[in-house]
């Protein structure tokens, strides 16, 4: 199976790109002008049930998207590569660095779900169960995670473009899966360079989270908290995040 994608530049550092939850690999803002094409060599790969492969079938696990995700750098002959991972990207990364931990040059977690369960209960439960098919769950969770601070215009095109880019049962699946799936003790001492990006409004994944997790997981593990931003900085400071992303990269 072909496994469509899209690509920035040529560089010889390959970056392979996970979206979150709500994204698809077009979902990156104006974060995309402002990466370095001659350095390095990205690809974004669509989930099954989103985006361009919106109706490809499959299970929509995490699993799953870790083969499609070595299938890709199969296809497009990369032994190595570097991970980036946003929100739900951030889990489906480090199942990829389970499955094949040789081929990971370095692993980049941007408001991402560690990997152990990550439970939700009461209010949140039903608000985040029912995105699937209620485009205002959708558009409740964008205001909460960049901290009831972003404007209607733009959480409204979020919630549009996240509603086109999807299957519902697609969303509805994978929810269920990162929310409960469990590999922390897989991922548990791993020595790789690992950099863990959250936004200080962000009311979903903050700084504490990621301290008792990633931090915790991963002994070489840096974590950056980024002023100004909530859960998506490739859209709320784009040019920071572009330079600090890839001065890690480099490093």
């Amino acid at each position: 199976m072909t496994i469509s994608h899209r690509s920035i530049g040529t560089g010889t550092h390959k970056v392979l790109v996970l979206h979150d939850w709500f994204g698809t690999s077009a979902a990156w803002g104006q974060f995309l002008d402002h990466l370095d094409p001659g350095e390095f060599g990205y690809a974004f790969l669509d989930y099954r049930g989103y985006g361009d492969r919106r109706d490809v079938q499959g299970q929509f696990t995490l699993a799953e998207i870790a083969a499609d995700a070595l299938a890709l750098a199969d296809q497009l002959g990369w032994d190595t590569f570097s991970l980036v991972g946003h929100s739900m990207g951030g889990k489906a990364a480090q199942r990829i660095l389970v499955e094949a931990p040789r081929r990971v040059r370095k692993l980049v977690g941007v408001a991402p779900v560690p990997a152990s369960t990550y439970p939700l209960q009461g209010d949140a439960y039903d608000l985040f169960h029912g995105a699937a098919r209620n485009p205002a769950n959708r558009r409740a969770i964008l205001d909460l995670v960049t901290g009831n601070r972003a404007c209607d215009r733009w959480l409204d095109a979020m919630t549009s473009r996240s509603v086109a880019g999807s299957r519902p049962e697609a969303v509805a699946a994978y929810l269920t899966d990162w929310t409960t799936q469990d590999f922390a003790a897989k991922v548990a001492g791993n020595t790789l360079p690992v950099k863990v990006f959250v936004g200080e409004h962000d009311l979903a994944i903050d700084a504490e989270a990621m301290r008792t997790t990633w931090l915790t997981h991963y002994p070489q593990a840096e974590l950056e908290v980024l002023a100004n931003s909530g859960h998506y900085p490739m859209y709320e400071l784009p040019v920071a995040f572009a330079t600090a992303l890839e001065a890690f990269l480099r490093a």
